[in-house]
């Protein structure tokens, strides 16, 4: 991932090509003058800022002028971008997986189903990371990847345009396949170890669960991604041929 150390080009990513700035740490309790200015220029395009430590700050960049911008390799696409790429919609919604592998394996898991995009939130999330990268297997260039600054309020909007939202979660009472996945649809994935959060799980139409046969209780995150998505594409394969052979 880049790293911008210096002031007026931090200033500079913020007006040219904000979408590609996964976060800014500046030096707590000094945000006055420049520091300010990119502050308040990284709310205007909700870009996450984070309060640190001046010695983190050094450890971390000795020559720093009081903030440090990270970049993704790739910028961030928006939530219409990952609506609107495949009819009917098709995403998968993240919360607070802090992971980057984890993320790069969902990214290729759902670019190979053919889904329109990944949606992150901005805080407690990792973002768009060389480790991301590298996981995905080169899938995120061809995939839109949009973050939100509220996962919640994005579910909002986005049951407002249609959009059903299905919960991945240990021990819910249906299985994964008792949706119906041929309508526009959002698969929500929750943390590596804490699941959905409350709020977000209440916002899902429908919670299901991978029922476990062995002796482990759970999958990793990308491979319960992986069993959604695949049973959307078999119900969505099946619809199209139904409808190309008129039975």
């Amino acid at each position: 991932m880049d790293r911008i150390e210096r002031i007026h080009p931090i200033l500079e990513a913020l007006r040219s090509e904000p979408g590609r700035i996964n976060k800014i740490l500046v030096v707590r309790d000094d945000v006055r003058g420049r520091t300010g200015e990119i502050v308040r220029r990284a709310r205007e395009c909700r870009v996450p800022v984070f309060p640190v430590p001046k010695a983190k700050l050094d450890r971390m960049s000795p020559h720093h002028q009081g903030a440090v911008a990270f970049l993704a390799p790739k910028a961030f696409a928006s939530l219409d971008d990952a609506v609107e790429a495949v009819s009917p919609a098709f995403l998968v919604l993240l919360d607070g997986v802090e992971d980057p592998r984890n993320i790069g394996a969902v990214i290729r898991s759902a670019e190979c189903a053919g889904a329109g995009g990944v949606v992150l939130p901005e805080r407690r999330s990792a973002g768009l990371t060389e480790s991301a990268a590298v996981t995905s297997a080169g899938a995120w260039e061809h995939l839109p990847v949009a973050r939100v600054t509220n996962l919640a309020r994005a579910m909002d909007e986005l049951r407002k345009r249609g959009v059903w939202l299905v919960g991945c979660e240990g021990g819910a009472r249906e299985p994964w396949h008792a949706f119906d996945y041929t309508l526009p649809v959002a698969i929500v994935l929750g943390s590596e170890g804490r699941g959905l959060r409350p709020l977000v799980r209440t916002k899902c139409d429908k919670v299901l669960s991978i029922p476990m046969s062995g002796r482990v209780d759970s999958l990793n995150i990308s491979a319960a991604a992986a069993v959604f998505l695949f049973e959307a594409v078999r119900q969505r394969t099946q619809k199209a041929h139904l409808r190309n052979t008129g039975k």
